[in-house]
């Protein structure tokens, strides 16, 4: 029988204190997060010596994200959780430095070429189903997407060079998440970001040598040339900001690679694994997918050719994006006096905008716990600073069209060519670290469609 709602995670309903709020932030970050969060615009606290807020008001998300961007940067506590991997790139810098490089970068996103690296989303697809073709009836799709999705990011990063251990690299990003990457009760309590976090310290960083590897690729393609068509790497290598010409060195060109590596493949396998089980929990909802994708593919991989006419499909993974945001907690650090949902905002203050809880708020969205793809169907009005699964403002994730193609593509292949039912005996719990992951992974059924 359908259930009502898919998983969610549990808030809180009574004080946590200080090493409640620990024990709950090393478990699951959202679990901090109030019951009262989905129903109010703003909830605001102090933890120790730390003010904070967490905000739900799409105009108050505005001026956080765009209108006064310059006195919200990114947390302290975000930049040390990140920089090891990737350096001062276009995820944590801040200011002229931040400004420069996304003027380098962003024509590296635009639609064109996206749509000559786009066959390898269709490759990686069709690769995804033959391996699906060989599990005996049932498989891991959180791993799958991984897997798919790895397999696309590092062919778009550094195609054909086979001195990049591709494996190798997925298992440092991995052992880097699971164990640098976690909130300290150093963070919860507020102590100041230059004093040592016991699981950063004792958790060695594996992505040095892949730091050293990326290097060296770009040192070989400097000398080689770019290839036909241009991977990523080409593309930030003939990358300069139009105002100040000034081009990355070989230090910023791999941060920002391992940025696009590491947040580039995660974040669309999430979506992908929690579009995947959403499906195989609203059977209606999949053979609604599935009608597309045999109208609109045939037998066929989905393309940039296709990928338009994927109406519905894109609806499916708007949803799932509203339901379980990769991105689900950002964090933010007051630089000076402001004003939110007239509350007042000092300096130092720590203004939070959960995603998870503004994405579930009832005061924005109708039964917002339910799996409804039709919130987003054509026509459908919401404000844009009620659904961020990629941000929004100067800083919205550069990334965001090249994402949102690969998942349409990987989706609707999927969908076309497999039918996919839940296992009731295992219930994926949403749980994030550093993303918002499926605890347990994302196991279903699996059956090819005649």
């Amino acid at each position: 029988m359908l259930k009502s709602e898919p998983p969610k995670v549990p808030l809180v309903t009574k004080p946590l204190g200080i090493l409640g709020s620990f024990a709950a932030a090393r478990r699951n970050i959202l679990e901090i997060i109030p019951q009262i969060a989905v129903e109010q615009p703003i909830v605001s606290g102090k933890t120790a010596i730390v003010r904070w807020h967490m905000v739900m008001d799409p105009a108050s998300n505005r001026r956080i994200l765009k209108e006064k961007l310059d006195i919200y940067p990114k947390s302290d506590v975000t930049k040390n959780l990140l920089e090891p991997a990737i350096g001062d790139s276009l995820f944590i810098a801040e200011g002229a430095h931040w400004r420069w490089q996304r003027r380098a970068a962003s024509p590296v996103f635009t639609t064109r070429n996206i749509k000559n690296l786009a066959h390898i989303m269709s490759e990686s697809a069709d690769a995804t189903c033959l391996r699906l073709e060989q599990v005996p009836g049932r498989a891991d799709m959180f791993q799958e997407m991984v897997k798919a999705t790895f397999d696309v990011i590092s062919a778009v990063t550094f195609s054909g060079d086979d001195a990049m251990d591709s494996a190798a690299m997925h298992d440092a990003i991995e052992a880097y998440i699971n164990g640098a990457a976690k909130v300290s009760i150093l963070d919860v309590v507020g102590v100041p970001t230059w004093v040592p976090r016991p699981n950063r310290m004792f958790n060695p960083n594996r992505l040095g040598a892949m730091q050293i590897a990326a290097d060296a690729a770009i040192e070989r393609r400097k000398k080689i040339g770019a290839r036909t068509p241009p991977d990523l790497l080409d593309l930030l290598l003939d990358g300069e900001d139009p105002e100040t010409k000034r081009r990355m060195n070989t230090t910023e060109l791999r941060d920002n690679l391992l940025t696009f590596i590491v947040a580039g493949h995660e974040t669309t396998a999430l979506t992908l694994a929690w579009s995947l089980y959403l499906l195989a929990f609203d059977p209606a909802a999949q053979d609604r997918v599935a009608e597309e994708t045999r109208r609109v593919l045939g037998s066929a991989a989905a393309t940039t050719d296709t990928v338009d006419q994927l109406i519905y499909t894109e609806q499916v993974v708007k949803e799932a994006l509203r339901l379980y945001p990769p991105a689900a907690f950002i964090s933010r650090t007051a630089q000076s006096d402001d004003e939110l949902c007239g509350r007042e905002i000092r300096p130092k203050d720590t203004v939070m905008m959960p995603i998870y809880a503004l994405h579930r708020n009832r005061l924005l969205w109708d039964e917002p716990d339910h799996f409804n793809p039709d919130r987003f169907a054509p026509g459908q009005d919401y404000d844009r600073y009620q659904f961020l699964p990629f941000g929004d403002g100067p800083r919205i994730c550069i990334g965001m069209q090249f994402a949102m193609i690969e998942a349409k593509i990987i989706l609707a292949t999927l969908i076309n060519r497999f039918r996919f039912e839940l296992m009731p005996e295992r219930v994926p719990k949403p749980q994030m670290i550093l993303t918002l992951r499926p605890e347990g992974g994302v196991h279903l059924k699996v059956a090819k469609r005649s």
